[in-house]
């Protein structure tokens, strides 16, 4: 079969490679479609700690199940399924309180074990999530993403009303603000400081704005809030210098959600924290999300063709990585169509 082979930091391509076999409790899909991801660009550049190569990547993909394991029902063979890339123990602390997304042992498919850039690939029957008849495989690719965003969303608790600050319009960003509005969230504000992001931004629902580059953001803030603050903080651009003034812009009683993987120490004023009582929350991946996202993308409430700007096929994707490489600003999401 054919796959996207990282070999090494910066040494990559479309390669033959052995067709996978299921172990027992496993499926294998025939990937139709598969997103590139950020992660998946920090695979590429040697910057995941969680990665050992050689690995065919990719994390957001779907398909049609072909063979099933020992212990999977024969009557998945035929199945169109999106799949969820957590794999988890189900043993450790996290997993026993519900937390599988931050399992002491947890595998990410695409990272830990092999990916979706590549005609076939096993994964475990129950991460493999059944799509409704309506909806097309290259939409269901993009459930993963917008995983993320529930994940982040749920984690700071909204409540009725709340307005929600946006840092950052890449993918992860703009899938925030749909899920947001799905969530029934309606000020939104989106900063970055790509004209053309926070165009898409407001394109898709954001209510105001803020080009970072342009307009001093905290300025901006206590103007379109009249000095009260923010109540949802969701750090979609991941740079930990930014922290300060998330803690200055939330309001008391405010909820900051942190993506980021940087490694880069980030100063946090206590009395920032202490005198709001702030909280700070981290999200990583998705906890169980996936029944949420199909249903909110069956009802016509996220639009997943609104985050793609490009669709390449698999032999193209080493182009496709020096276009994200070279030029991001030109790219939302990036669509690989396995099939082509």
């Amino acid at each position: 079969m054919q796959a996207f082979q990282v070999k090494a930091p910066h040494d990559f391509d479309v390669s033959e490679q052995p067709s996978p076999q299921p172990a027992a409790g496993e499926v294998v899909v025939d990937v139709a479609f598969a997103g590139i991801c950020g992660s998946d660009m920090h695979i590429i550049h040697g910057d995941n700690a969680f990665v050992r190569f050689p690995r065919i990547t990719g994390h957001e993909f779907a398909g049609v199940i072909s063979v099933v394991g020992e212990g999977v029902d024969a009557g998945r063979v035929g199945e169109r399924v999106c799949i969820d890339p957590v794999v988890n123990c189900g043993q450790c602390y996290p997993c026993r309180i519900g937390r599988p997304n931050v399992c002491s042992a947890m595998q990410v498919i695409g990272v830990h074990r092999h990916g979706g850039f590549a005609e076939q690939v096993n994964v475990p029957a129950g991460n493999a999530w059944r799509i409704p008849d309506t909806l097309g495989l290259d939409s269901a690719a993009l459930v993963e993403p917008y995983s993320i965003a529930a994940n982040v969303l749920a984690r700071m608790e909204p409540h009725a009303g709340d307005r929600l600050l946006v840092i950052g319009a890449g993918v992860i960003g703009l899938t925030i603000v749909q899920m947001a509005q799905a969530m029934g969230i309606e000020d939104i504000i989106v900063t970055d400081i790509i004209e053309e992001r926070l165009a898409t931004a407001l394109e898709l629902g954001a209510r105001h704005v803020i080009n970072g580059r342009e307009q001093d953001l905290e300025q901006a803030v206590q103007e379109l809030t009249a000095g009260e603050g923010i109540p949802l903080i969701a750090d979609a651009a991941c740079v930990p210098a930014m922290l300060p003034g998330m803690l200055r812009m939330a309001c008391p009683a405010g909820r900051i959600g942190l993506l980021g993987f940087n490694p880069t120490p980030s100063d946090l004023v206590q009395l920032e924290v202490i005198k709001k009582e702030l909280t700070l929350v981290g999200s990583r991946l998705n906890n169980r999300k996936f029944p949420e996202v199909l249903a909110h993308i069956e009802a016509g409430r996220l639009d997943p063709h609104a985050l793609v700007s490009h669709r390449v096929a698999l032999r193209d994707m080493p182009g496709a990585i020096h276009m994200l490489d070279t030029t991001p600003e030109k790219a939302r999401k990036v669509l690989v169509d396995i099939a082509s």
